[in-house]
């Protein structure tokens, strides 16, 4: 098969897969690199969310169904969408406290994000953002199976 144009339009199989193999560890095989494949992905990334959210979902589903409180199924559901997603969200999250909380200049805190640790500001966000998301299911679970899934799809489609 012969390589696109770097001008020609992407299908939306090609968007499909660039969101699902980009932005997920779902097994999907990328067959194109270019800017259009990579603006139809971004256009289809609500497709990789939404299969994301499900996933973390019926995990969250299961649990209670086996008899687990509305707490641990929240934490799996949680977990599932870090794992799905090669913590892709987290990493993003932890660099921008780590910049913003040196309160160095820019140019600083710009080389402070694209460092590979991690420092206090990024280690306390995500420990106090992923409790906020479990304290939250926890509480949509609480309310009901159906309205802690309806949480954990929509929230994994807007991320």
């Amino acid at each position: 098969m012969p390589a696109p144009s770097p001008d020609s339009s992407a299908s939306p199989a090609d968007g499909l897969r660039f969101a699902f193999g980009t932005l997920t560890a779902l097994p999907v095989r990328v067959t194109r690199w270019d800017r259009p494949a990579a603006r139809a992905g971004m256009l289809c990334a609500p497709a990789a969310g939404s299969a994301v959210g499900a996933l973390a979902a019926a995990a969250g589903l299961l649990l209670l169904l086996l008899g687990a409180g509305a707490l641990l199924a929240a934490v799996a559901t949680v977990a599932v969408p870090a794992a799905l997603t090669r913590g892709l969200h987290l990493d993003g999250l932890a660099d921008t406290a780590d910049g913003l909380g040196s309160a160095r200049p820019a140019e600083d805190a710009l080389r402070i994000m694209k460092q590979s640790d991690i420092g206090p500001f990024g280690v306390l966000t995500l420990v106090l953002g992923l409790l906020d998301q479990v304290a939250a299911l926890a509480q949509a679970d609480g309310q009901g199976w159906a309205r802690g899934a309806f949480a954990a799809v929509v929230a994994a489609v807007v991320a």
